[in-house]
């Protein structure tokens, strides 16, 4: 079974906690462990399903996020296996 989702990863748990404070009331998100086929500093990251995404972005640009302190990547998982793929966003 393949199933597709993206994480926002972050530089730091600050960063984290201040970006899921700004979408959480919008979009149905997680904050999950940060996973193990993306390098990131921290050990937090937000998740959420395709069909928020272009929304998710639309609230980060209007947000004016410091692009440097995170990262936005498609998930596919084939079975037991995942793949990350980073995505251009900024």
């Amino acid at each position: 079974m393949e199933k597709e989702f993206y994480v926002i990863a972050f530089e730091s748990t600050h960063y984290a906690i201040m970006i899921e404070r700004k979408i959480k009331e919008k979009f149905k998100i997680h904050t999950v462990p940060t996973p193990r086929e993306i390098t990131a500093s921290c050990g937090l990251s937000i998740k959420f399903d395709s069909e928020y995404l272009s929304k998710i972005l639309e609230e980060l640009r209007k947000e004016n996020v410091d692009y440097d302190k995170m990262g936005i990547y498609k998930i596919k998982r084939k079975g037991s296996k995942k793949v990350a793929e980073k995505i251009n966003w900024g």
